[in-house]
């Protein structure tokens, strides 16, 4: 095994909440007027900035205010959902199987993020976990990537990312980084395996992956 530590995705990755994100951007898009989309669809578009990804589903230019106000919509829906919200099946396995340093970091609000991962049993797993600080999201994730390893003392080379993104993919690269992309979450698993980087069906064998690269 070449990567020493390992930094989990959250949303997508280890939470199950595909159907939730779904139904909350469609709560957002009501809300403006705009028609609903599906999950294949969802899966067949999503990308970041999440305001572009606004603006295909609206079919017109999405401006940052609107986005702000679509932002909020969207996660009063996601709070009121996430009650329903379990785990991916084999998460609690997949994070056993890794046999070195592990972390997650996500592109939901930190402070929201740190009590739901003690709430489904995960505290103590990780050795940092870091959420957006900011009020407003929907952007990269690169950068966030570079600070969390920074802030864990490890370098790029010596890490891999679990996620379910072209994001999480171009993220984990920008800082000389390995990743395994997981087909069970907001992106359409042609889309992963198009990308060239190597793709799992589990996240136990994204972990067994990750440990091969």
């Amino acid at each position: 095994m070449t990567a020493k530590h390992l930094v989990w995705d959250w949303n997508g990755t280890l939470l199950d909440d595909l159907h939730l994100v779904v139904s909350s951007t469609n709560t957002a898009f009501a809300a403006v007027g705009g028609r609903d989309v599906d999950s294949d669809e969802h899966r067949r578009a999503f990308r970041r900035p999440v305001a572009d990804f606004y603006a295909e589903m609206l079919g017109r230019a999405v401006e940052q205010e609107e986005f702000g106000r679509l932002d909020r919509i969207f996660h009063d829906a996601y709070r009121l959902g996430l009650t329903d919200v379990s785990l991916a099946a084999d998460a609690q396995a997949a994070i056993k199987t890794w046999s070195g340093s592990q972390s997650l970091l996500s592109m939901w609000f930190h402070h929201e993020l740190v009590p739901a991962v003690e709430g489904y049993g995960l505290a103590g797993l990780f050795t940092r976990i870091d959420g957006l600080k900011a009020e407003l999201g929907g952007g990269f994730k690169a950068g966030h990537l570079a600070l969390h390893l920074s802030e864990l003392g490890v370098a790029g080379a010596d890490a891999v990312l679990i996620g379910d993104s072209i994001d999480d993919a171009e993220a984990a690269e920008s800082v000389g980084a390995s990743v395994v992309l997981y087909t069970g979450g907001f992106t359409d698993p042609a889309r992963l395996r198009e990308s060239g980087r190597p793709v799992a069906d589990t996240l136990v064998d994204a972990v067994k992956m990750a440990m091969s690269l």
